[in-house]
């Protein structure tokens, strides 16, 4: 399929997302699929099959060699605490992570990153089950990692070379 018609066929499922959100409270499951779009439009990622486990992408150009686990969170009120990241495969074959948050939208707003290794140490060094099972909260997510990508500047060099 032509990236032009992917990229019509996401703003419909964006609209239809936002739209049903509206209409029934309820939220329909596309934002993994458009935070993998996302991912890879805004930081130039090649996508692999969405079938094989623990890697959605690899990096392109100077980060090529680098394996994606992307996620997605819809973010409805700022500022509100609670949010929470769907569970990171721990035992996939990723070095980083990207963490994509779309608005009410489903637009995205902000592009997040942060390399295995702060993943694997901040989820140890939490307590609960919900951390052993490879849940982090947004809040967590964006402390530990990197901002790489705003709606208002594009790509944010000087923070993503550094990884």
């Amino acid at each position: 399929m032509p990236l032009y018609a992917l990229e019509e066929l996401i703003a419909e499922t964006r609209r239809l997302a936002a739209r049903y959100r509206e209409t029934t409270g309820q939220t329909l499951p596309v934002t993994g699929e458009i935070a993998r779009f996302d991912a890879a439009k805004h930081l130039g990622l090649q996508l692999l099959d969405p079938r094989a486990p623990g890697v959605d992408a690899t990096g392109t150009g100077e980060h090529s060699g680098r394996r994606y686990q992307i996620k997605g969170r819809v973010i409805f009120k700022e500022g509100k605490p609670g949010y929470r990241i769907g569970q990171l495969n721990t035992n996939g074959d990723w070095t980083h992570i990207a963490l994509v948050l779309l608005d009410a939208n489903f637009e995205p707003f902000k592009i997040y990153e942060a390399p295995r290794e702060e993943i694997l140490d901040a989820l140890s060094d939490a307590s609960g089950r919900r951390s052993k099972r490879g849940a982090m909260s947004v809040a967590k997510f964006e402390i530990i990692g990197e901002l790489v990508w705003t709606r208002e500047n594009g790509l944010e060099e000087s923070l993503w070379s550094n990884y």
